[in-house]
């Protein structure tokens, strides 16, 4: 009896604790993303929080680039060789974001300018990131992120805020249709 006590307790302690990682985004329920699938589970999908260093500057991450869409991948291997060919070494700071991610970034930046108007300025609530829509990297260091902001174009990848000099999105129109006017930051103004 004690023992079967001693089970039921322990089962439903680890439900309450997969289901409390669930609710604040740090376990995910979807699988992986297949062509053809809703974008509701690809949003739902987590990139990696963390990289090893970026050779080129040890105070950022080069995370792969892992839950991107599967067209934005192939568009981001396209964009690396590229620069690979132009001796150009790009490091992801970041990527692909859960929506639990993409909460905690923008907490965090509420905590830091104080109201969630300034903090939309530089992280985005989760329903607008492009980086949970797995279409967005932010590129360091910044000269990688130049050389982006001039080459990136011609297989789909341009830079969106004057404000945040690292972030790129993809969208196979920027070949042909060139890449929009900056927008000052990510809320638009």
């Amino acid at each position: 009896m004690r023992t079967q006590i001693g089970l039921l307790l322990a089962l439903m302690l680890a439900v309450a604790a997969v289901a409390t990682l669930g609710a604040t985004g740090q376990v995910t329920f979807v699988n992986d993303p297949i062509t053809g699938k809703p974008l509701a589970l690809v949003e739902g999908i987590p990139g990696p929080e963390k990289g090893p260093p970026c050779q080129l500057d040890q105070r950022y991450v080069d995370e792969q680039p892992e839950g991107l869409r599967d067209d934005v991948a192939a568009a981001w291997q396209r964009l690396r060789d590229k620069a690979a060919a132009a001796n150009v070494k790009l490091c992801v700071q970041d990527g692909k974001r859960s929506v639990g991610q993409q909460e905690r970034e923008f907490a965090d930046a509420v905590r830091r300018f104080g109201t969630r108007e300034l903090a939309a300025k530089y992280v985005l609530p989760p329903e607008k990131s492009m980086h949970v829509k797995g279409i967005a990297v932010d590129i360091q260091p910044i000269a990688s992120a130049v050389w982006v902001e001039r080459n990136g174009r011609e297989v789909g990848w341009c830079r969106r805020y004057a404000n945040e000099q690292w972030h790129f999105e993809y969208d196979p129109g920027y070949v042909t249709a060139g890449c929009p006017a900056l927008l000052p930051s990510a809320t638009g103004s």
